[in-house]
């Protein structure tokens, strides 16, 4: 009986004992909500842990513990006598770029000058449930420009824009109705890719003399999941095996998703006869008119930040040249290196001025220039149909992730160590002017 009676005490809630209780329950609950909102963000969960570490020493509580895995995030508070550890599930809907530059702005300000935790998870709220700025029609179109825009970067036929056109119309709005019926997110890659590749192979591959995968790959933008193995590739590399093993494997079910989806439209519809002529594409200005409607298509369909166009098309104008560099230095399978160890140091330094939106918003856009999504997803549906070089083309995808993720390490540790340096010489200028002074 009386282990019962404790165990009902133990269950009542109890009175704060002092004062202090309040503001450490707070801050052990903004960290964890801080940390899923950056998980939604797409940060590799290396970043988000440094962080809230670094969240935690501002805030006075550098005793607290974190760990974070792509899913949920872990707060142990040792000053709590009974549940020290505390969860915080990441919901799995990914934030707007909207969202994201204001989620950044709010870490900033908060490591910076110290608000309540209450007024910090009270304006997290708020950022979460702000409705986009742009409605159906206009986030439509804005998918419309993104499936064009990629597939103008693939160099594709002329006679393929207006299927990107129709695609985009058509897959922009199954994402749409998808994202407001649980239910149907569920097979929401697996029908799409099947529809699209049914149409395709029924009523467009007969007039447009294009491969039926380049026609169907970028209307899926937003399905295929490079961006996920690209930060998979990054936690890997940084030493946080199980939240990048967790990813990869994430990563290529929905490859294998896609993929199976792709197969099963073929099979239906009867394997495309071959073109009786080379395809004539249209030239080396195709991926730059591509990355321009890019831009534009990101800002329209998430919702980017007001003023944000210029800087989102500046981020993607600087990956696609450094790819380029990249290609013509060390190959194209390691383009992705020098391109992730160029973008990334001018992000930052772009990031500085006043006019920018946060880095987060420019650099992911930038990675999906990057990230070899579309060939993974084409190498595994071509081995899906038992299309030769599938197996080759799987690797080289594989590869491009590790040189990208290697590249992105180390272009964020330069920039660490030039803003590092730079705030140390302006230091030591102070310094010396005080002396200065001081000395006359």
């Amino acid at each position: 009986m009386s282990r019962a009676r404790g165990a009902l005490q133990a269950l009542r809630p109890r009175a704060a004992t002092a004062d202090t209780d309040a503001p450490d329950v707070g801050v052990t609950a903004m960290l964890g909500e801080l940390g899923a909102a950056l998980l939604a963000a797409s940060q590799a969960t290396s970043d988000v842990e440094e962080t809230l570490d670094r969240l935690a020493r501002q805030y006075d509580r550098a005793d607290l513990r974190v760990f974070v895995l792509p899913t949920i995030v872990m707060v142990e508070d040792p000053r709590r006598a009974s549940s020290q550890t505390s969860l915080f599930a990441a919901d799995g809907t990914a934030l707007r770029l909207d969202q994201v530059d204001a989620l950044e702005r709010l870490v900033r300000q908060a490591s910076q000058s110290t608000p309540s935790p209450q007024d910090v998870v009270a304006r997290l709220s708020a950022i979460r449930s702000a409705p986009p700025r742009f409605g159906p029609v206009l986030t439509v179109f804005g998918y419309t420009l993104l499936t064009v825009g990629f597939g103008l970067v693939l160099n594709p036929t002329l006679t393929a824009l207006p299927v990107y056109v129709l695609l985009g119309v058509v897959v922009g709005s199954i994402v749409l109705i998808g994202a407001r019926v649980a239910t149907l997110s569920l097979i929401l890659p697996v029908l799409t890719a099947f529809s699209v590749t049914l149409l395709i192979s029924v009523l467009v591959r007969p007039l447009v003399h294009d491969d039926v995968l380049r026609l169907v790959a970028p209307s899926l933008v937003s399905f295929l999941p490079g961006l996920t193995l690209t930060i998979a590739a990054v936690e890997l590399t940084s030493g946080q095996m199980m939240a990048g093993a967790s990813r990869l494997v994430s990563g290529i079910a929905r490859l294998g998703l896609l993929a199976f989806g792709v197969y099963a439209g073929i099979s239906l519809a009867g394997e495309p006869p071959p073109p009786t002529t080379a395809p004539v594409q249209l030239g080396a200005w195709a991926p730059w008119a591509g990355i321009v409607l890019v831009a534009l298509g990101y800002y329209l369909y998430s919702a980017a930040p007001r003023r944000s166009l210029l800087w989102i098309l500046y981020a993607l104008v600087v990956a696609y040249s450094a790819q380029l560099l990249g290609d013509a230095l060390v190959g194209a399978e390691m383009s992705g290196l020098v391109g992730a160890l160029i973008v990334i140091p001018a992000v930052m330094l772009a990031g500085r001025l006043a006019a920018s939106p946060s880095t987060a918003v420019m650099l992911t856009c930038a990675y999906w220039l990057l990230v070899p999504g579309a060939m993974g997803f084409i190498g595994l549906s071509e081995a899906a149909s038992g299309t030769s070089g599938a197996t080759d083309t799987i690797l080289r995808t594989f590869g491009s992730l590790t040189a990208i993720a290697i590249g992105m390490l180390l272009g964020a540790g330069l920039s660490r160590d030039v803003m590092a340096m730079s705030r140390g010489w302006r230091q030591a200028r102070r310094r010396s002017g005080r002396d200065a002074h001081d000395r006359s």
